[in-house]
């Protein structure tokens, strides 16, 4: 798969994967930051942004995706950067290809089957946004501000509503406005995509320690709780968990200083 991919900076690569809903787009300010001393690759994941659709969308398929672009762009080692579901397929490419991995920095998520949340999980959120996402009629939206409408008549948070406002694009041949995402394969893997790469996933590895491992939460998002830190450090013993202040699951966003400068002290080594 050719996956869409954006690049700001020269120097050694440092690649970014984003979330679910996400695109290469949401990182184009971290990018610029870090560009400064790297030359940071944003990719969009299949099934969103401007790369290809397709009716798998698997951690197993995910990580292939990112060892086919490697591949692609001659990328012998990379520091790699993913965020929530792209935390998730970082981990694993990470675990599979760690001669590939010269830093690894994951954005609040946890190796963590989120089902065991039970009624707290996030896959009951998840399930009700992508109904919504598929039940809209976009041929009775007259305009961007319909769409948000009638999501935050669906969404109680007008935080995720304007972020999956960014996904809405018209339609050239309809004219008509659609989702750029394939939210049918999300709806169709969504059981994967919550539960995939959890505590029992690197059973046949442990301890990882081929590299340097970073975890950064948002002081405000329940996506890492204190209780699953002995479960990342039986993973990776040595890897460092960063909390930041006043952010939630868009940590890098909500708090891009903060984020910048706890990214900036790992991958300088700075206690």
């Amino acid at each position: 798969m050719q996956l869409f991919y954006r690049v700001e900076g020269t120097g050694k690569p440092m690649v970014t994967v984003h979330g679910l809903y996400g695109s290469s787009d949401n990182w184009l300010t971290i990018a610029k930051i870090f560009s400064s001393e790297y030359k940071v690759i944003s990719i969009d994941q299949r099934n969103h942004g401007r790369s290809p659709n397709s009716n798998e969308h698997s951690y197993e398929v995910l990580k292939e995706d990112l060892a086919d672009f490697f591949d692609q762009q001659n990328i012998e080692k990379a520091i790699l950067l993913g965020h929530s579901m792209g935390g998730k397929a970082a981990m694993s490419f990470a675990a599979d290809y760690p001669e590939r991995i010269e830093k690894l920095i994951i954005v609040d998520i946890a190796p963590k089957d989120y089902f065991l949340l039970k009624y707290d999980s996030q896959f009951y959120l998840h399930i009700n946004i992508i109904r919504a996402m598929l039940e809209i009629d976009f041929s009775r939206m007259g305009s961007r501000k319909d769409v948000e409408n009638y999501m935050n008549e669906r969404i109680d948070s007008k935080q995720i509503v304007q972020f999956l406002l960014k996904n809405v694009r018209r339609n050239k041949e309809t004219i008509n406005y659609e989702w750029q995402l394939n939210v049918r394969a999300l709806y169709d893997n969504l059981d994967e995509i919550i539960s995939g790469v959890n505590a029992h996933s690197f059973d046949d590895r442990l301890p990882i320690s081929n590299y340097p491992v970073l975890f950064i939460k948002g002081s405000n998002s329940n996506y890492i709780l204190p209780e699953d830190f002995a479960s990342i450090r039986r993973i990776y013993p040595e890897a460092k968990i960063v909390e930041i202040p006043n952010a939630g699951h868009w940590v890098h966003a909500e708090q891009t200083q903060l984020f910048a400068e706890a990214v900036w002290s790992f991958l300088r080594n700075i206690s």
